[in-house]
C-alpha cells in the first residue's frame, strides 16, 4: 500500500505544485525532456563533475549512477519550475496547461521511478497501478508530446503588422 502512496505522490506533487503556483507545464515538460536527454548522454561522462559535487559538503552520495542520473534528470525541472512561478496563461490556456500538468506527472513518474533505489523501484514496479501506467506509456508520452507541441504553438507571440528594424528612405 505505501507503494502506491508514493507512486501518487511522485505523479501528484508536480501537479498539484504547477497548478498550484501557476508555472507554465509546457515548458516544464520540455525541461523534463531535457533532464530525461542529460541522463542518456552525459551521466556517464559526467566523472569529472560528479566527483567535484560528490566532495562538497552540501552534495553527498552522488557515485551511486541512478543517484546521478536522478539529479540530471530532476534540476532542469526544478530550476524550471523556481524561475517559472505565475507565468501559465490565463483563459483558454488555463486548460491546456492543467492537461499538461498532468502530463509532466505521468511522464515524470515514468522516468523517475527506474531511477529511484532498487528496493522503492521494485516496490513500485510490482504495484498494479504501476503496471496500468507502464502499459500505457507510449500513448501517455505521445499525447502529452503532441499537448506540449500545440502549448509551444499557442504561445508564440503573434506578430503585428507593425513596422520592424530601421526605415529606409
Amino acid at each position: 500500500m505505501s507503494s502506491v502512496i508514493f507512486l501518487l505522490g511522485i505523479v501528484l506533487i508536480p501537479i498539484a505544485l504547477l497548478i498550484f503556483f501557476k508555472i507554465n507545464a509546457t515548458i516544464v515538460f520540455l525541461s523534463l525532456c531535457l533532464g530525461n536527454v542529460l541522463t542518456q548522454f552525459v551521466a556517464s561522462s559526467a566523472n569529472p563533475l560528479k566527483s567535484f559535487l560528490s566532495t562538497s559538503p552540501v552534495v553527498t552520495d552522488l557515485h551511486p549512477n541512478n543517484n546521478w542520473k536522478l539529479l540530471l534528470l530532476l534540476l532542469p525541472v526544478v530550476i524550471s519550475m523556481l524561475l517559472l512561478v505565475h507565468t501559465a496563461k490565463k483563459g483558454s490556456h488555463k486548460v491546456l496547461d492543467i492537461i499538461m500538468s498532468v502530463g509532466v506527472g505521468l511522464v515524470g513518474a515514468l522516468l523517475a521511478v527506474p531511477l529511484l533505489p532498487m528496493s522503492t523501484a521494485q516496490n513500485i514496479v510490482n504495484n498494479s497501478l504501476w503496471t496500468q501506467l507502464a502499459n500505457h506509456q507510449a500513448a501517455i508520452v505521445s499525447l502529452s508530446a503532441l499537448i506540449c507541441l500545440i502549448g509551444v504553438y499557442m504561445q508564440r507571440t503573434k506578430g503585428g503588422g507593425g513596422k520592424h528594424g530601421k526605415h529606409l528612405s
